[in-house]
Parts: C-alpha cells; structure tokens; sequence
C-alpha cells in the first residue's frame, strides 16, 4: 500500500471518493489537483495538508493561491501545474481521477516520472492506449484500473497462468437509465432525465455516457489495451443490478466473477492498497436481498456509440481520439441543449469515421490533434 497519494480531479466524483478512502485509510496526500472549483479544493487543501494544490483554471489559480496564503502549499496552475503534480517525487501512487482529455499528459507526466498510476480517466487509454502502453512497460510502473469493471477483470485475472488461458472478456453494464428504449422513444430524451442513473452517483459527463452506452464503449477499448485482448474477446452483458462488475471466462469454459455493492470506492481502495485486501467502508454484498440477478446483451443498434467505440478499436490508429473527442463535445452541446439525445451517436460515428487511418501513433500531440479535430467538426456540424 502506498503512503502518500498525488490525487488529480480531487473536487470530482471519483476525486471526493478517493480522498474519504484515504481519511479511512489514515494515508497521506502530498498533492491535490481540480479544475476550478476552488472553494471544496481549499477545504481539501486545509484538510489533507498537500505540498502542491494544482488548479487547470488560470483565473482560479490566482483565487487559490489568495485563500491559502497562510497555508505551506505551492499552488500551480494550468497543464504544466497538473503535471508538476502528477510527477511530485513524494508520491508514491499518482490517482488520476480527471475528466476528459486534459488527462492524458499527466497520466503520461506521471509514468515518465516512474510513477504507478490509480487510474480512472478513461480518455488516458481510449485515446493514447497504444502510447500510454508502451511508455508504461517501458518505465516499468504499473497501471491500476479504478472504473468498476476494470477492477472487476484486473481482480479475476488475479493468479491465472497468463492471456492465452483467458478465453474471453465479459464486460457488465448497467444499461443506463434508458435501457430496453427504442431509438424513438430516445428522440425527445432531455439532459434532466439522462442525468438519472439509476444505481450509481457519477459526474455528469460520465452519467451522459452511461445513458448513450458511450461509456461502455470507451470501456472496451480501455479493457483491450490494459489486458492484451483484442475486440471480438470482449463481450458485454447488461447486468442491471450493478452488482456483477465483470467476468473473466477461461480456455476450460470456467468464469470467474467479480461481485460487491455498486460502490466506488471499493475499487478505488483495491486500486491503492494492491494486493493487500483491507476492510474497507463500503456495505457488505447481501445476495438474499437482491432475491435474483439479470443479464441481457445490449442493443447496439440503439445505442450507436457503443457500435462505434467497437468499429474505432478495430480502425486503430487515431479513430479512438477522433470518437472520443467528437463525443465529449457531443455531450456538452446536449447538456446545453443545442443537440438531440440521438444526435450525439451520429456525431460520434461520423468524426470517427472521418479520420484517416495511420498505422502507429509516436506523440501524444497526433492525438491531442486528432481530438481536437473531430471536436472542430462536431462545433462546424452543428453551426455553433
């Protein structure tokens, strides 16, 4: 278990999470970092002490700074700030819990640096897998998936002789708040009514892409990079309890499941105290109340990110960047109303396809290019 966190997107979801698992866990905090929302980061930074409080917003960087001048922290702003703290030498895991691409050079920064990584920003890998990768078994550091379902597979693996025993990936998905609705029935879908999830407490972006199984196929991308697998061994089950987080089945038929409560921060604990397990906060899975568990396969003509996400992976090369990055600006067009429910797959399916192939991606600005790229063309489709 490691004794001092550097924990980047601290005021987030994933970030509030980590930090009430590090109070219980008595560890200490040697950086923290958040976009802008500086009044819950100067509470942390009061709280957990950090040597570096790192703020992406320049404007609110100068805000931070004023109201913990009595405090003994450094704070850094902007992308090198997220760096310098994604690098802290007083770190012993970096938990990179950010949204969107901004985290994909500190993840980078981090692994460069020798650091292990807790890593939750799915961006990191969707879109720089191949990059990401390399760098990491290059520098020789670890990185330790939080998203329930990765914990989920990284868990099951736990002890099998190596890939070629694994036969297959069984993904689990929650299915949303819309699950078993028709493509028409989704037509007039508001952001108030996909903001609804109905079993887990997530960030609104993420809670967009679970309602468009967007999130789902950012997850098969990331579960190919960080297992070895490729696109037709990862299959997906709608499990709608949320209480099977994922499967592994084996060359023998033999599947092993991971189980628990629909709680983050179980996986973000297993994440910084592997392998030790630990008692943690979360409730203990009572299966008798549950009564029954259901599994259904997902409807990809529906839900057409997921489709995409499938078709980038086997593309290759930039398409991932392109898909994600056509979807995060997708997504806040619909949360501001300037878009259809509907329309946010179609956007992701056509900036996607629209890139063209390469065959290896050597710099991360390729990426940061492709991503901003398939961004300009959602703005241009759109006429904003």
């Amino acid at each position: 278990m490691k004794e001092s966190l550097s924990i980047l997107g601290s005021t987030g979801s994933i970030g509030t999470q980590t930090l009430e698992v590090v109070r219980g866990l008595g560890l200490n905090v040697c950086a923290l970092a958040a976009a802008k929302n500086i009044v819950l980061l100067e509470k942390q930074i009061r709280e957990f002490q950090p040597q570096i409080a790192a703020v992406f917003d320049p404007l609110a960087a100068k805000q931070l700074k004023t109201a913990v001048k009595d405090l003994p922290v450094k704070v850094v702003q902007g992308m090198d700030g997220l760096c310098e703290a994604a690098c802290l030498p007083t770190a012993g895991l970096v938990c990179n819990s950010v949204v969107g691409m901004v985290g994909l050079k500190p993840t980078l920064a981090a692994i460069r640096a020798g650091k292990d990584v807790a890593l939750s920003n799915k961006e990191t890998l969707v879109a720089g897998g191949a990059l990401v990768m390399r760098e990491a078994e290059k520098h020789h550091v670890r990185i330790l998936p939080v998203d329930s379902e990765h914990s989920a597979i990284f868990q099951c693996l736990q002890g099998s002789p190596g890939k070629r025993a694994v036969r297959r990936i069984l993904l689990t998905a929650s299915g949303g708040p819309f699950f078993g609705k028709t493509r028409e029935e989704l037509q007039s879908v508001t952001p108030e009514q996909a903001l609804k999830h109905p079993n887990w407490n997530m960030g609104p972006k993420v809670t967009i892409d679970s309602s468009t199984m967007m999130n789902k196929g950012l997850e098969v991308i990331e579960a190919s990079w960080l297992f070895g697998v490729p696109d037709e061994k990862i299959d997906i089950l709608v499990q709608r309890e949320s209480v099977v987080h994922s499967m592994v089945e084996f060359q023998d038929h033999s599947v092993i499941a991971q189980m628990g409560v629909p709680d983050m921060r179980l996986p973000i604990q297993y994440a910084i105290t592997y392998p030790e397990r630990i008692p943690s906060q979360t409730a203990e899975l009572d299966l008798a109340a549950y009564g029954s568990l259901t599994f259904a396969r997902p409807d990809e003509k529906t839900f057409r990110c997921l489709a995409a996400c499938r078709r980038a992976l086997r593309r290759g090369g930039l398409a991932p960047a392109a898909a994600n990055g056509a979807n995060e600006a997708a997504v806040k067009l619909f949360l501001n109303h300037k878009i259809s429910f509907c329309a946010i797959a179609d956007l992701v399916w056509e900036a996607m396809e629209r890139q063209p192939d390469v065959e290896r991606v050597n710099e991360v600005e390729e990426i940061l290019e492709a991503d901003a790229r398939a961004r300009s063309f959602v703005l241009q489709k759109v006429k904003i």
